[in-house]
C-alpha cells in the first residue's frame, strides 16, 4: 500500500519536507515521553531532541504531541505518523538482519511490562542471561499493579496473568505457574501445621485490599477460602511475603516467589493450590521490530524451561 493511501492527504505531501533522521527521535520520544530520557537514549541533548521534533511538526503542519504532566502523548495526528514510523523502524531492522545474518546484531531498546512480584522477583535475576547473549539489547522493566496500554506504548511487551484485550493486540498463551499457602517456620512453631482444609478456619491470613484490586485474577486467595481471618492486607504481594516472613500470618504465593526460600514452609499443598496462566502479548506494529521477536523469543523458552520450577511447592 502506497505511503498517500496510508496517510491522510493533508499530511502525505509533506513527507519531503522532514529529516527522516528524525523518525529515530520521534519514536524515542513517544516512548519514553520525556525529552531528556529520549535524548539520553540516542546520546543527544534534551534541547537538540526538542528542537528537531518542533521542525517535524513544523515541516508536517500538524502538531504530534501534547505536554501534559504524565509527559508526552500523542495527538491523533501523532498516532497516524507512529503508525508508519514503526512500520519503516521495522522494515529497517528487518534489512539490517537480513544482511548481517546475524541476530547478535541485533540492537536497541525494548520496555517488558508485568506484574510488580513477578517483574521484581523472578523475571529481573533471569534477564542478566539475555543481556550476556546480546548486550546490544537493552530491557526496560516496568512493573506494575495496574493494566498497562500497549495500544499507548506504555509498553513495547507485556507479561500478564489475564489475557489483556486491546485494539490491535496480539496476546499468546505461554505457559501457567501455580500458588501454594505458606507460612514461616515460627507461626507454625506458634500455632500449629494445618492438617486438613477445616483446620485453617483456626489460622490467620495475608491478603490483598480488596476494594484496591485492579485485576482481579490476584484474588487468588478466594479461589479456595472464604470468611477466613485476615490480619494483614496489602495492595503488594511482595509486602504480603515480607509479612507472612515476619510470622505473622499465612499467605498464598506464587512459586516463583516463595517455593526456593526455605525460611516459608507450604501448607497443604497436596489439598489447595491454584493456577493462573502466563499471556505474552505485543502490538501488532511492533511484532516484527527484530529486538522484539528476540525478547519474545527470550520469554518464550524461559517459561517452557521453567515449567517445573513454575508449578511446583
Amino acid at each position: 500500500m502506497s505511503t498517500s493511501e496510508q496517510i491522510p492527504r493533508s499530511l502525505a505531501p509533506e513527507l519531503s519536507r522532514f529529516d527522516w533522521d528524525d523518525i529515530a527521535l520521534f519514536l524515542a520520544l513517544v516512548r519514553h515521553r520525556s525529552l531528556s530520557q529520549a535524548a539520553k537514549s540516542l546520546a543527544l541533548t534534551h534541547s537538540t531532541v526538542g528542537r528537531r521534533i518542533k521542525a517535524l511538526e513544523a515541516a508536517l503542519g500538524t502538531k504530534l504531541f501534547e505536554r501534559t504532566p504524565s509527559g508526552f502523548l500523542l495527538t491523533d495526528r501523532g498516532e497516524v505518523l507512529l503508525r508508519e514510523a514503526e512500520g519503516i523502524e521495522a522494515h529497517i531492522g528487518q534489512i539490517a538482519q537480513m544482511f548481517s545474518g546475524e541476530a547478535a546484531q541485533v540492537s536497541g531498546t525494548i520496555r517488558v511490562a508485568t506484574m510488580e512480584a513477578f517483574g521484581s522477583l523472578y523475571l529481573a535475576p533471569r534477564l542478566a542471561e539475555l543481556y550476556e547473549r546480546h548486550p546490544s539489547v537493552r530491557v526496560e522493566l516496568v512493573t506494575a499493579s495496574h493494566w498497562v496500554n500497549l495500544s499507548k506504548r506504555e509498553a513495547d511487551v507485556l507479561i500478564s496473568f489475564p489475557k489483556p484485550r486491546g485494539h490491535r493486540i496480539t496476546a499468546e498463551k505461554t505457559g501457567e505457574f501455580a500458588l501454594f499457602l505458606y507460612a514461616s517456620h515460627d507461626y507454625v512453631a506458634r500455632f500449629g501445621m494445618p492438617q486438613t482444609i477445616a483446620d485453617l478456619k483456626d489460622h490467620r491470613f495475608i491478603d490483598y485490599i480488596d476494594e484496591l484490586v485492579v485485576i482481579p485474577a490476584v484474588r487468588w486467595l478466594s479461589d479456595v477460602l472464604r470468611d477466613q481471618e485476615t490480619v494483614f492486607r496489602s495492595t503488594s504481594l511482595v509486602a504480603q511475603y515480607n509479612a507472612a516472613l515476619g510470622g505473622m500470618g499465612i499467605t498464598m504465593q506464587p512459586t516463583f516467589v516463595a517455593a526456593d526460600d526455605d525460611r516459608l514452609v507450604p501448607i497443604l499443598p497436596d489439598q489447595i493450590n491454584v493456577k493462573r496462566d502466563f499471556w505474552l502479548s505485543v502490538h501488532d506494529d511492533l511484532a516484527h521490530i527484530p529486538r522484539v521477536r528476540l525478547v519474545l523469543d527470550f520469554l518464550r523458552n524461559l517459561f517452557a524451561e521453567n515449567e517445573e520450577f513454575l508449578n511446583n511447592a
